[in-house]
């Protein structure tokens, strides 16, 4: 009886045990076998987990002409746990760096983490990188990790399309979705569409042997993800007219924008001086960039939305569309002018007098719009003087002007339009039309940028709307739509045929007799303008234009700042004319005023 007992207990264990044996058995086929991802962990040490950097989207101009491609380059990781290296100095000769540079580097690849890959040396030519390969496999630790570099066919529109750089702390804090390592926009369109332009990342699993050499793909790449290239974008900018505006700006300061009247669309953005967009590329992108930055001629300022400037007589015709909508004057209202004698705004030169708002324009008649101004703050329709201001200020917001267009432009200033609250501080609520009469003629507290100053020439073109100027034209292949507000027509609430009242008048700054811009007409279309010289305390005065054509239909409006070059007439209305010639007839029919452009700058 004992013994039976015995044996069932006996046979009771083994069966405990068999089936325990078997449970591991079972567990152990499905880590080993089924479930790859205890493999894996357990193989950390022979597998390279690479991460695959997506091209950034490609730029086009509105023509499809490409503006910024992806050209091959490598980065080299390491990890410092298993580096390896028996003579430093022919690793350094091989990479090109010298002791101190090598040393630092494996310190701060050390400092982020001894068992992470970590980027050892950014942005290697595919040239160099042709060489390093071959005796890489002497230096277990380290490999390479395929990237690409922004290039630019045309040396154009650097402050346009921006630059790119590696991502720093606070950019990582922001968006986890970047490592070390990383590169993102730092600036323009590259900046204000990072996320359509970077694409996503994917991951490739590689196995790796003793010697620093891949074997190939873990498990057939059954792992692997592929990167998703990012969008292309397409621009309202004109590659061709860009690149001349560029050309007519050499060894002058200021800048050019013209803009499609019918969509906002920006054509070119010239700022000069500016520079190479390719400086900004590769290794040589932090000594270039502080080099540029130390440059006492500032080229990194984009003068043609971050420079501000009294609009100065470009200006007064604002003035005029106010006054006429409010009734503070009419088209038949004259007032008188005395040239150089006139008080308590003086004239710049003798014309006819008594005149109307057409003629005040054309001859742009400083005593005209002082007088204009003051009909508006003392109309009695307007219930008073702070009210009447208040009005005016509020139409010039509705203009475009003291604020932004917060389109696709990164970094663009709002300009200034000053309101009666500040004024009521400034002079303690004792203020009328004479203490501030300087904002007549577009001086005193009025800012302007030069895209702000395009933006004004598009409202008259089109008769008293306009369309936020704005950089791209579509996102993607496929089209994708732009954010409504880019799109979205802004009225002024000034009625239209106040608009061709100044309109007409802005063409005979072109087509009539005694108009600042009849040198410069051009006989294939008509256009209409307004000279401007805007008061500069620190030198000599600067040159304003802002133009539409052609007159009937505008397809471009520009304005042009010239900065320390006196009359708006003498340099910036040339300038427009040339770039509206080129971007209508698609040639320069008048060399002679080109070569004079070309070979010549302000004197200062």
């Amino acid at each position: 009886m004992e013994s039976y007992k015995y044996n069932t207990q006996r046979q009771v264990i083994t069966l405990i045990i068999l089936v325990i044996a078997g449970v591991f058995v079972v567990r152990l086929f499905y880590l080993q076998v089924i479930n790859q991802s205890y493999k894996l962990s357990s193989q950390n040490n022979v597998l390279r987990f690479v991460t695959q950097y997506p091209a950034r989207g490609t730029i086009f101009d509105r023509n499809g002409e490409l503006l910024v491609y992806n050209e091959a380059a490598y980065d080299l990781l390491v990890i410092p746990r298993q580096a390896k290296i028996e003579d430093t100095l022919a690793f350094c000769r091989l990479l090109k760096i010298d002791l101190e540079d090598f040393r630092h580097r494996l310190r701060a690849a050390r400092k982020y983490s001894m068992y992470r890959p970590t980027v050892f040396l950014e942005q290697i030519s595919k040239e160099d990188y042709g060489y390093i390969i071959e005796k890489l496999y002497h230096y277990p630790g380290f490999f390479f990790q395929a990237r690409t570099l922004r290039k630019y066919p045309r040396p154009i529109a650097a402050h346009v399309l921006g630059d790119v750089g590696e991502v720093n702390a606070a950019e990582m804090e922001r968006d986890p979705v970047y490592k070390m390592g990383d590169y993102i926009g730092k600036s323009g369109l590259e900046k204000f569409y990072e996320k359509a332009l970077r694409g996503r990342k994917g991951m490739k699993i590689m196995m790796v042997d003793v010697h620093n050499r891949e074997k190939g793909s873990f498990q057939n790449g059954v792992f692997d993800t592929l990167p998703v290239t990012g969008k292309n974008i397409y621009l309202g900018m004109d590659a061709r007219l860009q690149e001349y505006g560029e050309k007519l700006m050499v060894n002058k300061t200021g800048s050019i924008v013209a803009i499609d009247p019918a969509t906002g669309e920006i054509l070119a953005l010239v700022s000069s001086p500016n520079y190479d967009p390719n400086l900004l590329v590769g290794r040589a992108r932090g000594k270039n960039f502080n080099e540029l930055l130390q440059n006492e001629k500032k080229p990194l300022i984009n003068r043609a939305i971050g420079g501000t400037y009294p609009p100065g007589s470009t200006f007064k015709m604002f003035n005029a569309l106010i006054a006429l909508q409010t009734g503070s004057i009419t088209e038949e209202t004259r007032f008188t002018c005395q040239g150089k004698n006139s008080s308590p705004i003086r004239c710049t030169h003798s014309h006819v007098t008594p005149l109307a708002v057409h003629a005040a324009i054309e001859n742009s008649c400083n005593p005209f719009f002082w007088n204009t101004f003051r009909s508006i703050l003392s109309n009695p329709s307007l219930h008073g003087q702070k009210k009447a201001f208040d009005l005016w200020y509020h139409k010039m917001l509705d203009f475009g002007l003291g604020q932004r267009f917060k389109t696709d432009i990164p970094f663009e200033v709002s300009g200034n339009i000053p309101s009666g609250n500040y004024f009521d501080k400034v002079y303690n609520g004792r203020w009328n039309a004479m203490t501030i009469r300087s904002l007549s003629i577009g001086q005193g507290e009025i800012l302007v940028t030069p895209l702000q100053l395009a933006n004004l020439a598009a409202l008259v073109g089109n008769e008293g709307y306009y369309y936020p100027p704005h950089l791209a034209r579509r996102l993607g292949d496929e089209g994708d739509t732009l954010p409504a507000h880019f799109t979205q027509r802004r009225e002024t609430g000034i009625e239209a045929r106040y608009f061709r009242l100044v309109k007409s008048a802005m063409l005979d700054v072109f087509e009539g007799g005694s108009g600042t811009a009849r040198r410069y007409k051009v006989k294939d279309f008509q256009a209409a303008g307004k000279t401007g010289t805007a008061e500069n305390p620190h030198g000599k005065d600067h040159s304003l234009f802002m133009a539409f054509a052609p007159y009937d239909k505008p397809t471009i409006a520009i304005a042009v700042v010239v900065e320390n070059a006196g009359f708006g007439a003498t340099w910036a209305a040339p300038i427009a004319s040339l770039m509206m010639e080129l971007y209508i007839t698609g040639e320069i029919k008048r060399p002679e005023l080109e070569k004079f452009l070309l070979e010549t700058s302000p004197s200062p």
